[in-house]
């Protein structure tokens, strides 16, 4: 075992610890999900995957492989527990998500593929981004924290560091990362109102 794939196992016990407080928050009703957003990532991050594994990403793709099991059980619980006050922008990325399985599948290039998903993504966590700016208490931010620190260790752990293997976690450090600093924000402003 050399020291990126120890960076992989780290990442992975990172975003499984992420996890938790998230499901917690989500049984105790604290935390609603957007079904949409879990659903969208779930499905992006499960062809981040691959297009990491065929691009040479090694270790640092298996946090992506995880987390898409993750996010699709929290998809069935932002179901059950959730929001499910559907607008037309989540139907608009998840009609995205599905496009970009049948560009990935008809191109096979795994640098389409991860920037249809990144961009994607992107579109994906705008119904959890006007959620939270709503109702910032419905969102447990460490989650989102833990998500960037996995994706730095994540990065560390690729075997070939290419814009197929790094765009996709570059891109989620920085939207968790803009993510907690908005639903700190606003937690804030409601407050002193």
């Amino acid at each position: 075992m050399n020291y990126k794939d120890v960076l992989g196992i780290i990442a992975i016990v990172i975003a499984f610890i992420s996890y938790i407080p998230y499901i917690r928050d989500i049984l105790k009703g604290k935390t609603k999900p957007h079904a949409f957003s879990w659903l969208v990532w779930s499905i992006l991050t499960l062809i981040a995957f691959f297009g990491q594994l065929a691009g040479g990403g090694g270790a640092g793709a298996w946090v992506n492989g995880m987390t898409a099991i993750v996010c699709f059980v929290i998809f069935i619980f932002g179901i059950i527990e959730g929001r499910t006050n559907i607008v037309f922008i989540d139907w608009f990325c998840l009609v995205g998500a599905f496009v970009a399985i049948i560009f990935w599948f008809v191109t096979k290039g795994p640098l389409v593929s991860v920037i249809l998903i990144t961009i994607i993504d992107a579109l994906g966590f705008f119904p959890t981004f006007r959620k939270s700016f709503i109702k910032p208490h419905e969102e447990t931010f460490s989650t989102y924290i833990l998500s960037s620190l996995k994706y730095i260790v994540a990065l560390f752990a690729l075997t070939t560091f290419s814009v197929v293997t790094a765009l996709f976690p570059i891109y989620l450090i920085a939207a968790n990362f803009a993510f907690v600093v908005m639903v700190l924000i606003r937690k804030k402003q409601l407050r002193l109102k």
